[in-house]
């Protein structure tokens, strides 16, 4: 894990209003402020999605605040949290398409694709996002959790720590996301099963069956 409080990186986004209601005046005092609430969350995401390499999600959640900070200071601090998480998937997508090309250079000259997010798309009702405290009420720790959901598929960890840790609606994950609707809905719940699979002898969801 990063030096970041471990309780900070996994606790469900506050109300937008609690964090960006009458802060600082200046950007830079606004993005201190928007940056130590998001920055646990974020690393938590970006080593998830990125096996683990500390190194490498620290630097691309750096790169995103840079960014956010450069091309969209003067934005309020509500919209700050989608778009940071729309630079940061881009990111991370970039960071992929590299890596992707290393392992196999004869790709250079052809598009990487890294996910098929239509494939098999499941007609469900969007579900209610799970607060993931309510894996801690049930004596499941921290690491348990996180190694959990290291194990689900990249696109299915952004759709969960997205709805479950940010509280972002499908509509405004799937804009972050760069997908469809039902993409966000077939990976949330696939994440849900995932995880509810994962955590199955802890038996975390005190044995509920969501659909």
């Amino acid at each position: 894990m990063t030096g970041f409080s471990i309780s900070m990186d996994l606790a469900p986004k506050k109300s937008r209003s609690e964090t960006s209601s009458a802060h600082a005046s200046t950007a830079e005092q606004r993005l201190k402020v928007f940056m130590q609430d998001v920055t646990g969350r974020a690393l938590v995401m970006m080593e998830s999605a990125t096996q683990g390499q500390q190194g490498i999600a620290m630097d691309l959640v750096q790169e995103a605040f840079i960014a956010l900070h450069k091309s969209y200071a003067d934005r309020s601090t509500e919209e700050w949290y989608p778009l940071f998480y729309t630079i940061l998937n881009n990111k991370l997508q970039d960071w992929r398409r590299k890596e992707a090309r290393r392992a196999n250079p004869f790709s250079f000259f052809k598009k990487v694709s890294l996910d098929n997010d239509d494939e098999e798309i499941i007609d469900i009702v969007d579900e209610k996002a799970i607060n993931p405290a309510d894996f801690l009420d049930q004596a499941v720790t921290i690491e348990e959790i996180q190694e959990a959901i290291a194990k689900l598929p990249i696109r299915q960890q952004q759709a969960f720590m997205l709805r479950a840790w940010e509280g972002f609606d499908t509509h405004t994950t799937a804009q972050i996301m760069n997908c469809t609707e039902g993409s966000v809905k077939t990976h949330y719940h696939r994440a849900i099963q995932g995880l509810r699979e994962y955590l199955a002898h802890l038996n975390p969801m005190g044995g509920s069956n969501e659909s």
